[in-house]
């Protein structure tokens, strides 16, 4: 009896396993017939997109690797700036060299402004957000300006009773003076600290205070659940959804996914109850922050001067969301890694004490009108943008039309990786890329920054997808870290293993790692 058994068992798997080799032998004939009538279809005086040969079903998801940054650089070197991959079953566009870049997202921008429908992106922002939505239409144009127009007046709003030049600048400027305090007390109670854990807050009340009009104390719960949040939702989206590019795996179990819907609800939730806070004091006759200024266009119906277009209460929510998000996760990043390259480089940190000693001292804060006094603070900044390149890539781009791009045939919902982190270490665009040399970005005279090379650096994106926090992002760098470098310097914690090499994810962090920090004691103090 046991014998039979066994050998029906045997019979079984040879049947399943013959079965499974059929199948996938079809599949494969048809995916290359499919493949095969594509090409035929390219438009005569076009060249067929270059790439590598992919497998059935998985194309090259398991050959890109832990830092497909770099694999896709590699590509770059071999099939060109224009180069087609498969991620599942989708094709994937990747564009490298910035020449290649600004004639797609600039000169050619309404063809690749688009956004991929990614399963995953119809869970941000009830689907509703400016920054992920697969919608590139007039109306969707119009909404992104009126965010901008909120998001610029109230970062540039002239502050009343104040020595700061706008509210930006005043919230920045207290912020980064209690960031000071708390890494001081660290440094007396633990000798020690995580900067990453305090700069995140830091960052997450400004942008509370510009959308809520609110300052959270750093130990608020509320606060802290916010930023749990947004740090949950950059891990659970760097690991990736591979239900993006294999849509049968929608159908099957997924914590990740689960995970990334819940998460995003949270903070739904979050930003539709303080919205309903707001409609409940709003008085049009005091406009105290963002949110107040969406839902005044909102009561009012007023018309935007372009078109005839108003904006709901549900998209109030979906905006302040998105503009929250814009300020929080880059900003974060830019100053953590700021703050790694000052430890690592103490020759570099000694000029930045010196430049900033002698122009600011230490009787007022840094302000934005301090810019041009502190070129080679500028020129830190710039190359800590581009060596770290913690935004490796841009959140995807589409394609909205058949189009072409340097002789290649680009068929319509194209998905499109935009590769930043090639071009921030192109050797054709800088001499020796992987060395950090804030000097790059200085003229001959050293006095004044290269502004020609400035623009070569790729952080946030170009053309009509740029990232609307870009401005605010540039301003509260400058300011937190100018405030930083004027009271501390920054020390590796002995016997503190201090590695350099990101983590890569959705942004490129520096690993967790503790640091000190000295307080300087006066103008003079030896950097």
């Amino acid at each position: 009896m046991r014998s039979g058994g066994s050998r029906m068992v045997v019979n079984l798997m040879t049947v399943s396993v013959t079965e499974v080799f059929i199948g996938f032998a079809v599949f494969s004939v048809l995916f290359l017939l499919v493949r095969a009538y594509r090409r035929s279809k390219i438009p005569k005086g076009l060249k067929q997109l270059p790439g590598p040969l992919s497998l059935p079903v998985i194309g090259h998801t398991l050959s890109l690797g832990n830092n497909p940054h770099l694999t896709l650089t590699s590509m770059s070197e071999k099939y060109g700036d224009i180069f087609q991959i498969r991620i599942g079953t989708r094709p994937v566009l990747v564009l490298s060299g910035l020449n290649t870049l600004k004639q797609a997202l600039i000169k050619q921008g309404d063809d690749f402004s688009g956004r991929p429908d990614l399963y995953s992106f119809r869970f941000i922002s009830g689907g509703e957000s400016l920054t992920f939505s697969s919608d590139y239409t007039e109306v969707w144009r119009l909404r992104r300006k009126l965010a901008q127009n909120a998001l610029r007046s109230f970062s540039a709003e002239e502050c009343k009773n104040s020595t700061h030049s706008c509210l930006l600048e005043e919230h920045v400027c207290s912020e980064a003076q209690y960031l000071v305090k708390i890494f001081t007390e660290q440094m007396k109670t633990r000798g020690s600290f995580d900067p990453a854990r305090y700069i995140v807050v830091s960052v997450a009340n400004v942008i509370c205070a510009l959308c809520f009009g609110k300052r959270y104390s750093h130990n608020d719960q509320e606060l802290l659940n916010i930023v749990h949040v947004g740090e949950e939702f950059t891990k659970t989206a760097a690991s990736g959804n591979p239900a993006d590019f294999i849509p049968i795996l929608r159908l099957l179990p997924n914590y990740s996914m689960d995970k990334f819907i819940a998460l995003n609800k949270r903070f739904m939730i979050f930003v539709g109850n303080i919205v309903k806070e707001h409609y409940r004091s709003f008085d049009k006759d005091n406009i105290r922050d963002i949110t107040d200024s969406l839902i005044g266009h909102c009561q009012d119906k007023k018309m935007d001067e372009n078109a005839n277009i108003q904006i709901s209460d549900e998209k109030i929510v979906s905006i302040v969301n998105d503009l929250f998000g814009a300020g929080f996760e880059t900003i974060t990043i830019a100053l953590t890694w700021s703050v790694m390259y000052l430890i690592s480089y103490p020759d570099i940190q000694k000029k930045l004490h010196k430049e900033i000693d002698e122009n600011i001292g230490k009787d007022r804060s840094p302000r934005i009108a301090d810019k041009p006094l502190l070129p080679y603070t500028e020129a830190f900044i710039m190359e800590t943008f581009r060596h770290s390149s913690f935004l490796p890539f841009t959140i995807p781009h589409c394609t909205t039309k058949d189009t072409s791009l340097n002789g290649y045939f680009v068929s319509k919902n194209t998905c499109v990786f935009v590769n930043q982190w090639q071009v921030n270490h192109d050797l054709t665009l800088w001499k020796d890329p992987f060395a950090f040399h804030p000097e790059r970005f200085l003229n001959p005279d050293g006095k004044s920054i290269n502004k020609v090379e400035c623009e070569k650096v790729l952080v946030f994106g170009l053309g009509k997808r740029r990232c609307i926090g870009e401005p605010i992002g540039r301003t509260e760098v400058f300011l937190f870290l100018t405030t930083l470098i004027q009271q501390l310097r920054f020390e590796k914690k002995p016997g503190q293993d201090f590695d350099m090499t990101p983590q890569y994810g959705l942004t490129m962090k520096p690993k967790g790692c503790e640091v000190q920090a000295v307080q300087r004691s006066s103008n003079k103090a030896a950097a």
